[in-house]
């Protein structure tokens, strides 16, 4: 499974928790993979947006909330919103746009939304983990196909936490490394290092017979 498929299949049940909570009860494939889609694309967006703002203001990959609110701009996802220029002969900055995304996501329908995809309890539920933050719809899934209950299993993996990279030790040799057991076998000549193409020519492989042209 390719990593696009692996994230497609992890956004699809996001999108149907929306759609429940719009008060959809069915959909059809087609229609469901359309929106899958767009949510897609639309987050693909944010996050470059996102990216190109944290190089551009302060040269690193690791974005602050200032370049997460200039993407959401960008994708318009913060209106009415005027621009800067504009902002500047008003003598004041728009906030208009801030406020009402602070709205929505404070808001009942957010809150629908969260209920729906597990995040929140149901209106008059007892609800045991009030202390504790619940749990996405990934984090279960992945306890649940983890006998141990720990990631260590996916470890690694697109939907775990990164490995820390280590040197692989050669065991039964003073060699630390396989980078340094490769270049010692280099220095006897037991790799040969691939040959060079920038000169060569398919001359001698068109002169050679070949048995088609008997035929």
């Amino acid at each position: 499974m390719s990593s696009d498929v692996l994230h497609v299949s992890i956004l699809r049940p996001s999108v149907l928790h929306i759609l429940r909570a719009a008060g959809f009860h069915a959909t059809r494939p087609a229609a469901l993979e359309t929106l899958v889609d767009l949510a897609s694309r639309y987050l693909t967006l944010l996050a470059k947006q996102t990216a190109s703002h944290a190089f551009t203001n302060h040269n690193e990959a690791v974005p602050t909330i200032m370049d997460v609110r200039m993407a959401l701009q960008d994708v318009g996802a913060l209106r009415p919103q005027i621009g800067s220029m504009e902002e500047q002969s008003v003598g004041g900055e728009d906030t208009r746009g801030m406020e009402g995304f602070l709205r929505w996501m404070s808001g009942d329908e957010n809150r629908e939304i969260r209920r729906v995809a597990g995040m929140i309890g149901t209106e008059g539920e007892v609800d045991v983990e009030a202390s504790n933050e619940r749990e996405d719809f990934l984090t279960v899934l992945k306890k649940k196909h983890s006998k141990t209950g720990e990631e260590s299993r996916f470890q690694g993996t697109v939907v775990g936490k990164g490995a820390d990279v280590r040197p692989v030790r050669v065991e039964g040799s003073h060699i630390e490394s396989i980078e340094s057991w490769e270049a010692r076998l280099r220095e006897h000549g037991q790799i040969l290092k691939p040959p060079s193409t920038r000169h060569s020519s398919a001359a001698p492989l068109s002169s050679a017979g070949s048995p088609l042209t008997d035929v």
